[in-house]
């Protein structure tokens, strides 16, 4: 959860676009009407909007951040009702000061105004018509998608009904292929009832972006990124084309092992993975399948689940864990306040978004998680994740309140996983958590389990984004909004529905994001920049060990020079904030073939003879 807007819109001239159809001298007169306009505007102009704009976003960003985090812990319709309400206020503020910012676009300004203002014309996520029907429309849609994934479960054909928690658990640990199947299509029935929402929430977003100068809401999501959106979506194909080979390596081995498991009946070894098989719900992210494809004689002698629990670690102990991690580095320890209002478990006595999220509700010192912790190895990393996002918060909490949020949003994705990557051998040792560190012939079963997890979620991350896009441009349809999904999942994933799936189907509505509406290419970039940023941290530690080796735990010189780009917030262009932590000011996918790059050559020679491929 941002404690900022997530507006974005072209700088437009409402009166000049209104009066289009009236013939050129119409057109003419608005856009010299316009000019003089501009001209009587001035600098110190533009600093009284910006300073009145910022003391209504702290208010509003405050009150919006409260009744989103009561639905979110107390789903009912009247929580649901207020944060609509909530939302539409925001959304239509939002707007708002779009237009107003556009009207200093030929007014000379300073360029930190420049910022503000352009910021302020690019920071909607779910941009409404300029019309309040359709406003409160689109933030009632929102707050019932969010409401039918936060109460979704199923009832199994045994009668026991299940939360998504339960059937997630069950898709990580349970090996029997028909049990994992009804797993899979169980939590898909909870989407259908979603498409017709989001047919028309697709509708009115694109209403809104077209309103603000935009061709649909997909070209204004690739515009927030400091370069024009057609450069982003092609800087994201560059970087998969990088990673591609390593993945496609992955994909062959981890099929050859499941044909073994399951039969080549169930597991073809020329066709796409059937999702359901791969220990995730979504089949996003395979490490929970590691037992069946590890390396022989990799493992390293430990398991961080049962490590947890043998030395008893419940949920509140597993967040001070990675708590501990930040402040070794030199950050400051947590508030008392984020310990009193975080959630941690699942109540059991209401229904909850479980999904687990970060806050930053007051942007000074109210950060909070919530997040129904399991006690796992996975979500230790997802903690060290979340509190990656509260870190960040903190960090620029002295930012205007334009500028406090990250260089961009894979940036506030990255931080967590960036400390998640120190999580080796060598810290859990260092931290109690097991008593020897293996030796380097274990690493290629450290390396599969990490790659099971980072390397498989990569083209998933890069899917989502990719359908969305599709939708909100016109060239996927409603009625091919599953068939659509699942041609993506095959082309880029090389994973496909265990069953035919029907055309009412609404699967991606299964995956909290595309309900939720927040952008995924985040996830994608914040792939790619961990690992640079793990390399980078690394070498100013003064590292010497291989970089998946590497544990930048306790070193405050790291500390510092990730402090310092924390602090930077969004007040410059992230290329800019990434040439502090890496020296370059474009991404760069090398850094994950060098941290897999034992891994590559093992997957290689294990690969000869096998028909790769989907």
């Amino acid at each position: 959860m941002q404690s900022t807007f997530k507006l974005t819109t072209a700088a437009i001239l409402v009166a000049a676009s209104l009066s289009a159809c009236n013939g050129d001298n119409t057109v003419k007169n608005a856009a010299k009407a316009a000019t003089v306009v501009s001209k009587a505007l001035t600098a110190q102009e533009a600093e009284k909007f910006l300073a009145t704009t910022e003391k209504e976003l702290v208010q509003l960003n405050l009150e919006g951040s409260r009744a989103a985090w009561i639905n979110a812990n107390f789903i009912t319709q009247d929580t649901s009702a207020l944060a609509a309400a909530a939302d539409q206020k925001s959304t239509e503020a939002g707007v708002r000061f779009a237009m107003q910012a556009a009207k200093f676009d030929a007014v000379e300004v300073s360029a930190d105004q420049r910022r503000k203002l352009n910021i302020l014309k690019q920071s909607l996520v779910m941009p409404a018509p300029q019309d309040p029907a359709k406003s409160a429309e689109l933030a009632k849609i929102g707050a019932e998608l969010n409401s039918l994934y936060g109460k979704g479960n199923y009832t199994t054909k045994s009668g026991e009904t299940l939360s998504l928690g339960e059937m997630t658990a069950t898709m990580a640990t349970s090996r029997n292929y028909d049990e994992l199947l009804e797993m899979w299509q169980g939590w898909r029935t909870i989407s259908p009832a979603m498409k017709p929402l989001y047919i028309r929430q697709a509708e009115l977003g694109n209403e809104g972006a077209q309103g603000l100068g935009y061709a649909d809401l997909g070209a204004m999501w690739r515009s927030n990124y400091d370069m024009p959106a057609d450069d982003f979506a092609k800087e994201l194909d560059r970087l998969w084309g990088q990673i591609k080979p390593l993945y496609d390596d992955l994909h062959c081995y981890v099929r050859s092992e499941l044909g073994k498991t399951y039969g080549e009946d169930k597991v073809p070894q020329d066709q796409p993975i059937p999702a359901h098989l791969l220990g995730n719900m979504w089949a996003q992210s395979w490490g929970n399948i590691y037992d069946l494809v590890a390396p022989e004689n990799a493992d390293p002698g430990y398991n961080v689940t049962k490590q947890l629990a043998s030395h008893n670690y419940d949920e509140i102990k597993m967040v001070k864990g990675a708590e501990s991690f930040f402040t070794s580095l030199g950050f400051e320890a947590l508030p008392e306040t984020f310990w009193q209002r975080s959630l941690f478990t699942k109540p059991a006595d209401r229904d909850v978004a479980c999904h687990a999220s970060a806050w930053d509700l007051d942007a000074k010192d109210d950060i909070r998680i919530k997040m129904c912790i399991q006690k796992t190895g996975e979500d230790f990393s997802v903690i060290h994740h979340e509190l990656g996002h509260n870190f960040y918060q903190r960090a620029y909490q002295n930012q205007p309140v334009y500028y406090q949020n990250s260089a961009n949003d894979g940036f506030h994705e990255a931080i967590g996983d960036t400390i998640a990557l120190s999580v080796t051998p060598k810290y859990l040792k260092e931290i109690g958590l097991i008593d020897t560190i293996p030796d380097e012939s274990k690493d290629i079963g450290l390396l599969m389990k990490m790659a099971l997890n980072k390397i498989a979620f990569i083209p998933f991350g890069l899917m989502v984004d990719q359908w969305r896009w599709k939708v909100y441009s016109g060239e996927v349809t409603p009625e091919n909004y599953n068939s659509a999904w699942w041609e993506l999942r095959e082309k880029y994933q090389g994973v496909t529905a265990p069953i035919d799936r029907n055309i009412d189907a609404f699967d991606p509505g299964a995956k909290y994001h595309v309900p939720a509406g927040v952008p995924y290419s985040r996830y994608f970039l914040a792939h790619i920049q961990q690992f640079e940023f793990h390399r980078a941290l690394c070498d100013i530690s003064g590292n010497t060990d291989p970089i998946h080796r590497c544990s930048i735990y306790n070193n405050k010189d790291a500390g510092a020079a990730l402090n310092t780009v924390l602090e930077m917030g969004s007040s410059q262009p992230w290329q800019a904030a990434y040439k502090v932590l890496t020296g370059n000011e474009q991404m760069d996918a090398t850094a994950i073939l060098d941290y897999f790059a034992p891994l590559h050559t093992w997957l290689k020679d294990k690969n000869q003879g096998k028909q790769c491929g989907f």
